[in-house]
């Protein structure tokens, strides 16, 4: 579990680098692009969209052979795209060619991310106590946020440290070859692995689902959709609350990027402090009324929270960053284990590629490129923090008919 818990460790530092040096990429790859910054941004919005192809295939493969084999594969996958990335030649070496294998590499990324978050989900939820699943399984949401956290801290070293025609022409290559060494570690660490003892079971039962998409498209088709619900909320709190955040600062002038990084960080290490007190939550007073008011916080807080983060103070926009964290920390927390907990062991990774999966895609991935877009046509700062509030309203009637699945409060009852 301690193996499964640290890969996202290594799973989200590998993603969210790229968004964090978005604007240092932009300039690397795209440098005659008249909309570099958002060119940049649309390859991560079409990495993130091979993300449900990705926990599709690796879906099959976790419930069909085992969960262990789709954490090796997936780890395998991402260790070759970092180091990929790492080696890559710029704009200036091979012309535009640089930024067509950028992207190219991007969706392999996305692909092997796709079965990376749901395996450890399912793995650790399937090997916790029942009465401390909310715990274990937001600890996989602490440590992707302490991926982030190393994302943006590295990030803002390298950017603060390297004057830029360094940073443009080799500085940029250090925090991914960092990134392919951390990946290779725990692949290495991973085929140690024990396989999760209720796919053990499966086995000894005779109950493994030959052919489990159409097992769980047959089955768990309301599980799916609750699963959709919560990760579109998790998903556009986290990547337009928290990771998009430097970007933005930015592009409104309200910080250079060494500074916004640092913000960064600092919103990054809030959220490891409260993800597993949530998830702790969770499991004392149930998934759902915690999601229910986050869903609210998200609906009414983020647009007087950007508008914090454009002033002029940078108290009030430590405040804004900070707060934004801490709803989308909450949220990914509980989600960990209320999304997992929608399906039986049968098919469980197959249900979750196509609820949680398709729903990060559409409002992670594509969400930051939406609200740079939309930022740069309208010029509204608090842009950003009005699409959270939207889709918090969207999906709380789907949140507020979701049967509870808590097993402490599922005993009681």
């Amino acid at each position: 579990m301690i193996i499964a818990g640290f890969s996202t460790v290594v799973e989200w530092y590998d993603f969210t680098l790229y968004l964090y040096l978005v604007t240092v990429l932009s300039r690397v790859f795209f440098p005659d692009a008249e909309l570099s910054v958002l060119t940049t941004l649309a390859g991560f919005a079409v990495a993130y969209l091979m993300r449900p192809v990705g926990a599709a295939v690796f879906g099959h493969i976790g419930d069909r052979y085992g969960r262990r084999q789709t954490m090796l594969a997936s780890m395998a996958l991402m260790t070759g795209s970092m180091l990929a990335t790492a080696l890559l030649p710029t704009h200036a070496q091979i012309g535009a060619t640089a930024g067509v294998l950028l992207l190219a590499i991007r969706c392999v990324m996305g692909f092997s991310v796709g079965g990376e978050y749901t395996g450890v989900v399912a793995y650790l939820l399937e090997g916790a106590r029942p009465e401390r699943r909310g715990l274990i399984t937001s600890l996989a949401a602490a440590s992707s946020e302490i991926g982030a956290l190393l994302a943006a801290g590295i990030s803002a070293l390298t950017v603060s440290l390297l004057p830029d025609d360094a940073l443009t022409s080799w500085g940029w290559r250090v925090p991914f070859l960092f990134g392919a060494l951390l990946a290779g570690s725990v692949l290495i660490a991973r085929a140690r692995m024990e396989e999760s003892p209720e796919f053990e079971q499966q086995v000894a039962r005779g109950s493994v689902p030959q052919r489990p998409l159409a097992y769980a498209l047959r089955r768990h088709r309301p599980g799916m959709v609750r699963g959709f619900a919560v990760s579109a909320l998790g998903s556009i709190t986290y990547y337009v609350g928290i990771t998009y955040v430097p970007v933005f600062l930015v592009s409104v002038g309200a910080m250079d990027e060494s500074a916004g990084l640092w913000l960064a960080t600092v919103a990054a290490l809030a959220v490891i402090v409260v993800t597993p007190l949530v998830g702790a939550l969770s499991d004392r007073i149930g998934r759902k009324p915690v999601l229910i008011g986050l869903t609210l916080a998200s609906a009414a807080l983020p647009v007087t929270l950007f508008s914090m983060l454009a002033g002029a103070s940078a108290s009030a926009a430590l405040t804004g960053a900070v707060a934004l964290a801490l709803i989308a920390g909450g949220v990914s927390a509980v989600a960990a284990s209320a999304t997992a907990e929608q399906f039986p062991s049968e098919g469980r990774l197959s249900g979750l590629a196509f609820g949680v999966t398709s729903a990060t895609a559409l409002f992670g991935g594509v969400a930051p490129y939406v609200s740079q877009l939309l930022l740069e046509r309208t010029g509204w700062a608090p842009l950003p923090g009005a699409l959270i509030a939207l889709v918090a309203v969207f999906v709380l009637p789907v949140l507020w008919r979701m049967p509870e699945t808590a097993p402490r409060l599922l005993r009681r009852s």
